[in-house]
């Protein structure tokens, strides 16, 4: 059995990288739920210029047969976050954060999240190697609701280096909000919460009516292009609501320190917008039963902002299963941002 530490477990690395290797296996779990708010999942949909209705108002998620407002596909990665800075903070330690970087993001959706949901958090230090001047690490987070259910299972790889850049801590150190450490774990709850009703689409003909329909579909089917603008504001507020405290993302002075021409793009506010390109053409947000992405480049963002151009293309069908594959092209200018993204979306079974 692996061991499973709780916040009162500390296992300490040191940032050594065969210390590192020996954890693989272990597990952190959080002590406590995370609860759903519906306004902040209105200010996620509106960082990741998500507009669906079912984000915005009870009475469209009813509409579409939810019980409560729907959350926008990577709102996971705000709670996700907090899991995994407390398995570096007490399992995998001795690693900068404000030099980590996210090379993957892949979700396999059981449900989507609910405004009221109860979430629990399980991350499992899964993978470890040399890779890129650096130690890649491989988190696992299995995410189960109040009823003890799973919601979503979230595989993340990061690059990181124990080796602290002095001149980049230095002028993080000035820019980071006092006492960031504090509140960044998911926190102690004194009461249990009221449990929501389990989601559950109101009728077949709902189903049928927001859903797209399999026989609709084909291989080779393009999605309207979409172009995206991102202004160092929009980092600013992305960085905010989703608690990520890193500023090479909307600082010039730390940018440059870490080898950056220019602040850089939140990996995850990208491919929160990736997602929302896919479920807006989907037609309803919680069919998206996998998503997954590969960042090969930043999204360099100067004063006058960046523009990303979105595509994508049905490259598979299932016609067991009525679902589509759908492969997802993001780039800022004729830059590729994105290496490898599909997502699978469950179809109307017509």
């Amino acid at each position: 059995m692996r061991p499973t530490p709780d916040d009162s477990r500390l296992l300490d690395s040191s940032g050594d990288s065969d210390t590192s290797s020996s954890l693989v296996g272990q597990s952190y779990r959080t002590s406590d739920c995370y609860v759903v708010g519906r306004e902040k999942i209105r200010e996620f949909a509106r960082a990741v210029q998500d507009g669906h209705p079912v984000h915005q108002t009870e009475e469209a998620a009813a509409d579409y047969g939810y019980a409560g407002l729907v959350a926008p596909l990577t709102f996971i990665s705000i709670p996700a976050f907090l899991a995994q800075i407390g398995m570096f903070d007490r399992v995998v330690q001795g690693y900068d954060l404000s030099q980590i970087m996210q090379t993957d993001q892949c979700l396999t959706v059981h449900r989507p999240i609910l405004a009221g949901d109860a979430l629990r958090f399980e991350v499992e230090f899964e993978s470890f190697r040399k890779a890129f001047g650096g130690d890649l690490f491989g988190f696992k987070c299995s995410v189960t609701d109040q009823n003890g259910d799973e919601v979503i299972t979230v595989r993340t790889s990061f690059v990181g280096r124990p080796e602290v850049n002095i001149a980049a801590t230095t002028i993080c150190d000035g820019l980071l909000m006092q006492n960031f450490r504090h509140g960044t774990s998911i926190p102690r709850q004194r009461h249990t919460p009221e449990q929501p009703a389990r989601p559950r689409r109101a009728t077949a003909a709902d189903l049928g009516r927001n859903m797209l329909p399999f026989s609709a579909i084909a291989v080779g089917d393009e999605l309207p292009p979409r172009s995206v603008t991102v202004r160092l504001g929009d980092l600013v507020n992305y960085a905010g609501v989703a608690g990520d405290p890193n500023p090479i993302h909307w600082n010039n002075e730390a940018a440059a320190s870490v080898g950056l021409e220019s602040p850089v793009a939140q990996g995850m506010l990208m491919i929160g917008i990736g997602a929302g390109y896919v479920t807006s053409w989907a037609g309803d947000p919680g069919v998206v039963t996998e998503y997954a992405v590969r960042l090969t480049s930043p999204v360099y963002v100067p004063t006058g902002g960046a523009t990303v151009e979105y595509t994508g293309k049905v490259k598979a069908v299932d016609p067991d299963r009525k679902t589509a594959t759908v492969a997802i092209t993001a780039k800022q200018d004729d830059r590729k941002i994105f290496g490898r993204a599909v997502a699978v979306i469950q179809c109307a079974d017509r």
